[in-house]
């Protein structure tokens, strides 16, 4: 998810499908100035503002059922489809690379391998759902950024927050599993945090919220062709993280 203010544009562009794939990954077009847009860099591409960036904005990807419990006085856009039926449900477990193929083959997970990924300070990494299903709480430092990964494997739900408030770093852990929610506990103090809000509710922290941090669920070889070097979050065998 990206804001649509760019500087130097008098008013929010206006996005749209243009037909292409980049290396498997969709391109947007603006309606103002005809700037093809990459949708996993947000960033202009080819026209007139090539190399601007957008702003990316922290969002969560989960099911309707968790959202309404969540919010429950959402709005949905209602686009009038009906029933459950899924026409990408063989492209998720076929081994094919996207529709143009991989651009550079990298071995260290499988092609259709799921993640959460994320750039931190310019630093790409990429988080296995299948490594965060055995460890749905981890605390992980990347280029110098202390954060904490949730993962709720029954409604697919991943996300990334700052662990630091107030210039201190917390350290968490699952408390218990509340209908929808997780709720969470720092070690340092001891308060319970509602994992994905992010914020405090109980104890010396009450009140305080965690910074969400921008992140994509993606396909190992969507992620790895447009950040060939990114990290890969791995539990070794004796139970540490690397």
């Amino acid at each position: 998810m990206y804001a649509r203010d760019v500087a130097g544009q008098p008013a929010p562009l206006n996005f749209g499908v243009s037909g292409k794939l980049i290396m498997n990954v969709l391109v947007m077009y603006d309606r103002e100035t005809d700037t093809l847009w990459s949708q996993i860099l947000g960033e202009g591409v080819q026209g007139e503002l090539a190399g601007t960036k957008l702003e990316p904005l922290p969002a969560l990807q989960t099911t309707w059922g968790q959202w309404k419990s969540m919010h429950p006085d959402t709005l949905a856009l209602d686009k009038g489809f009906s029933g459950s039926f899924d026409a990408y449900t063989g492209y998720y477990s076929d081994s094919r690379a996207g529709v143009l193929g991989e651009t550079l083959q990298d071995t260290r997970l499988g092609r259709k391998e799921r993640g959460l990924a994320m750039m931190i300070n310019d630093t790409p990494v990429f988080y296995p759902l299948r490594k965060l299903s055995d460890r749905p709480v981890v605390n992980d430092q990347v280029a110098g950024v202390s954060l904490v990964v949730v993962y709720r494997a029954e409604t697919g739900t991943a996300s990334a927050f700052s662990s630091s408030v107030d210039g201190k770093t917390l350290t968490f852990e699952l408390d218990q599993t509340d209908g929808e929610n997780f709720i969470l506990v720092d070690r340092e103090t001891g308060s319970r945090w509602n994992a994905w809000a992010g914020s405090a509710f109980e104890g010396s922290l009450a009140g305080m919220s965690l910074e969400r941090l921008p992140s994509t669920n993606s396909f190992w070889f969507g992620w790895k062709d447009w950040h060939p070097d990114t990290l890969i979050y791995a539990v070794a065998e004796n139970g540490s993280e690397s």
